[in-house]
């Protein structure tokens, strides 16, 4: 079976990550527009730079949670492909194979002159800090505004799924959440989130869609155990 899984910032919140806005519509304190678009960068690159250091130590400190290793257990049995809107390596440090990150990831940065020039990276980034062809390097991050590079080879994916499961995404940021919409009318598609957002496209879906009002870690588990019988 080929199984596609949607994750967003719900299921690294259980690991100490915050989600992406809180309930006031800001990031960590910070509009979204002045540490994550070209404007913010260009206008503050300090800020920005600082922000992104600041989430990368914050990464060091946590641990994938059970909802992360749970998923895992899946390629045992099916064919499993995650694409995620999180910046973190959670999934990698789980041990899934097969990540597709929409948005960047948060330990690589890149040429500001060439997209395709990608470094790893875990220690602090600054202005200063330069490639071997003397071009600064800016966070590997996709901001607002900017295209989704990934966003066609994801759609190839979910297009083939089985199943589909969507874990802690509220349904609600494009083009992420049209993805659900170019699964196969027959595949199954579980949505598991604590507070599940209304979507038409799950909506569309009718009985191939099932709801599951649960956190990460809990509804994960169900849906594996479900799913390798």
């Amino acid at each position: 079976m080929k199984i596609v899984i949607l994750t967003g910032a719900g299921i690294s919140a259980e690991s100490g990550i915050k989600t992406f806005r809180d309930a006031d519509g800001l990031w960590e304190g910070h509009d979204v527009m002045e540490v994550a678009s070209p404007q913010g960068f260009a206008k503050n690159p300090d800020l920005v730079y600082d922000f992104y250091n600041q989430r990368r130590r914050q990464l060091m400190e946590v641990k994938p949670n059970a909802a992360h290793l749970d998923l895992v257990k899946l390629e045992a049995k099916h064919d499993v492909v995650i694409i995620t809107q999180n910046v973190d390596d959670l999934h990698e440090r789980a041990g899934s194979s097969n990540i597709m990150h929409l948005h960047g990831q948060l330990l690589k940065v890149r040429s500001m002159e060439n997209r395709n020039l990608i470094y790893d990276w875990t220690k602090d980034l600054t202005a200063a800090d330069k490639n071997e062809e003397g071009h600064q390097l800016r966070p590997h991050i996709v901001w607002f505004g900017e295209d989704v590079p990934m966003i066609e080879k994801a759609v190839k994916k979910i297009s083939t799924a089985d199943a589909v499961m969507i874990v802690g995404t509220s349904m609600q940021v494009y083009p992420a959440a049209s993805l659900v919409g170019y699964a196969p009318k027959f595949a199954k598609v579980f949505y598991i989130d604590p507070k599940p957002a209304s979507s038409h496209l799950l909506d569309m879906r009718g009985e191939h869609a099932e709801v599951i009002a649960k956190v990460g870690s809990i509804g994960v588990k169900e849906v594996v155990e479900r799913l390798m019988v």
